[in-house]
C-alpha cells in the first residue's frame, strides 16, 4: 500500500453518528485515517447486521474496508467471530493476505502477535495493565513504536465510544508491515474500547 510508504505516524479518528449517542444502538463503525504525508484514507465497517452489532457488540465479526479519497479500496480487514483469542487478517485490494494480528492469552497484560503473510511473528503488541490506553510495538531488537488511544474530547468520551488512536513508529518499516499494524488499531478499538462500559483494561480473555 503505497500511501503508507512515507508515513511513520498515523492518526485514526472514529466517527459516530448522533443516533448511537442518544439511543445506545450500535451503528457500523467509520473512521478517518490521516497519514503523516498529508493523505487521508477512509475506513468503514461493512456487512454487519443490526443483531450482530447490538448483541455480539465488540465480539462481532466484521469486514472493514479502507479506501482512498477516490473511493478506491486499498486494504481489507477481516475478523471472524471468537469469544477469545481475537484475530484479524489484513489483505490488499486484490485479496492478497499481508498478515494477521492475533491476541494471546494472558491473565493481566494485553498481548498480541503481529504476523506476516507466511505466519512469521514480526512484532508483539504489549499493553501494560496500568497503562490501558497504550500498546507498545516491540520486536527482538526492542521498541519499534506505539499505538495509543488519544483523548477525543469530553462530549465524545461521555456520550459515545468514538475514539482517536495514534500509530507512531520509531523507524521506517515496509508498507505491508505498516498496513498490518494499521489493522491492529481497529482490532484494539473493537476488543478494548468498543463498549462504553469497558474500562479499557481488556479483561476479556
Amino acid at each position: 500500500m503505497k500511501e503508507l510508504e512515507s508515513s511513520r505516524e498515523v492518526l485514526v479518528t472514529q466517527k459516530k453518528e448522533m443516533f448511537e449517542a442518544f439511543t445506545g444502538f450500535e451503528t457500523q463503525n467509520n473512521y478517518v485515517v490521516r497519514l503523516q504525508n498529508g493523505q487521508t484514507l477512509y475506513a468503514a465497517e461493512v456487512n454487519t447486521g443490526f443483531l450482530s452489532r447490538n448483541f455480539l457488540k465488540q465480539l462481532r465479526p466484521f469486514e472493514l474496508v479502507i479506501a482512498d479519497e477516490q473511493r478506491n479500496i486499498r486494504l481489507r480487514v477481516n475478523r471472524h467471530f471468537r469469544f477469545m483469542f481475537h484475530e484479524i487478517t489484513v489483505s490488499n485490494s486484490h485479496g492478497m493476505v499481508l498478515g494477521r494480528v492475533v491476541k494471546r492469552f494472558t491473565f493481566l497484560n494485553r498481548l498480541y502477535d503481529v504476523k506476516d503473510a507466511d505466519d512469521r511473528t514480526l512484532f508483539e503488541l504489549k499493553g501494560p495493565l496500568f497503562k490501558p490506553w497504550t500498546f507498545r510495538i516491540e520486536n527482538a531488537l526492542g521498541n519499534v513504536g506505539v499505538i495509543t488511544k488519544k483523548w477525543s474530547g469530553l462530549f465524545k468520551e461521555a456520550m459515545t465510544d468514538a475514539d482517536n488512536f495514534g500509530l507512531k513508529l520509531e523507524k521506517d518499516l515496509p508498507a505491508d508491515q505498516k498496513a498490518v499494524l494499521l489493522g491492529a488499531v481497529f482490532l484494539i478499538d473493537f476488543v478494548h474500547f468498543e463498549n462504553n462500559t469497558s474500562n479499557g483494561l481488556g479483561i476479556d480473555g
